[in-house]
């Protein structure tokens, strides 16, 4: 029997990690979530005798300690986070508190427990850190994608927040011998996504009429990775990964964001034919705002390390996936919508002022 501790596993990609793994009669997962704005406890409605759960703030060392020591795993994966780029323009301190001092945590009680353990035990234990693409910065139009090797460079209190906890993992495995992994990925998308983000945020304004703020002149470079396929990736580094290793994980599909939006709307277009207000077409909904502060241009992947370890051959089919998770958001409007309805959610982006 196999035990994992998922941290954030109530969020998207976490829960979507779970959900792949839970039909395994030989692991035991215990998720660990702080159910902040982020999390959704439907995004895992499912029972299963081998899926536990602890509200646990990371930020509480004792609190983590003692479910390390108690629950005994073999594998911890980090997905904890704050991760929405334009709440850490408004609130910077909450990212690092949560990504930085809460990795730190995270760390610190794998060092104690590993120091429990038997050696046999201490050398099958893996720490997984889930990391994103936008620790490296701003790519030109020209430039080569991101390898592993590329230098840090974040933009944003979020791409800081996380560059600083990689840099803490990392030096972890070299002073104290935690046997980490990195995963550096790119944009996410799919079902059980939060409604802030840009995907759900266009579909879900779309059919309510709402204007569709676009920063700046749209043309910003994103690679987009269907969340499926992002953690099918995960449990192969998890599993096969070589400590002490980061592993970039894309999908080789750079699109920009007005691209991308007009992609969603044209497909709204064909699926709904009354629309809301007396939209005759969604794509007039599209409102171009002014940009974020510190927006990167483009972020792209260069993912030839992990095909040539893993030999990952499966082709990814953005088309299919892209229409999946609209008809997924079309058909579970309650699940997107409690969301919405609670007080602390504000269905907004920053800069929403008209370009002059």
């Amino acid at each position: 029997m196999k035990k994992f501790i998922v941290t954030g596993g109530y969020g998207f990609i976490g829960s979507s990690f779970i959900r792949k793994l839970i039909n395994n009669k030989n692991v035991q997962i215990l998720n660990i979530d702080n159910l902040t704005y982020a999390a959704n406890k439907k995004n895992l409605d499912i029972k299963k005798k081998n899926l536990f759960f602890k509200k646990i703030d990371i930020n509480n060392f004792q609190k983590v300690s003692k479910i390390f020591k108690t629950f005994s795993p073999d594998y911890v994966i980090n997905f904890a986070a704050e991760s929405h780029v334009d709440r850490s323009i408004d609130s910077p301190k909450n990212f690092f508190t949560t990504n930085v001092m809460g990795v730190f945590n995270l760390l610190e009680a794998s060092r104690e427990y590993l120091n429990t353990i038997s050696h046999k035990k201490r050398k099958n234990f893996r720490f997984l850190h889930i990391s994103t693409d936008e620790v490296y910065g701003d790519l030109k139009k020209n430039e080569k994608p991101f390898s592993e090797k590329s230098p840090y460079k974040p933009s944003s209190p979020y791409a800081a927040s996380k560059a600083s906890s990689d840099h803490l993992v990392k030096a972890w495995f070299r002073t104290f011998q935690v046997p980490i992994l990195i995963t550096n990925c790119s944009n996410n998308f799919g079902p059980y996504q939060h409604p802030e983000k840009l995907i759900p945020h266009v579909i879900i304004s779309a059919i309510n009429g709402k204007k569709i703020p676009i920063y700046g002149n749209g043309k910003q470079v994103r690679d987009w990775i269907h969340v499926d396929d992002h953690v099918d990736k995960i449990k192969e580094i998890l599993f096969r990964g070589k400590i002490g290793n980061t592993y970039n994980i894309g999908a080789n599909n750079q699109l920009t964001n007005l691209y991308l939006v007009k992609k969603i709307c044209r497909y709204l277009n064909k699926k709904i034919n009354i629309k809301p207000k007396g939209i005759k077409n969604f794509l007039h909904l599209i409102t171009f705002v002014s940009d974020r502060p510190g927006h990167d241009t483009r972020y792209a992947i260069d993912n030839s390390k992990i095909i040539k370890e893993f030999k990952f051959t499966k082709k990814f089919n953005f088309e299919e996936k892209i229409k999946n998770t609209i008809n997924w958001y079309l058909a579970n409007k309650k699940w997107w919508q409690n969301i919405i309805n609670k007080k602390k959610y504000k269905l907004k982006r920053i800069g929403l002022k008209r370009k002059v």
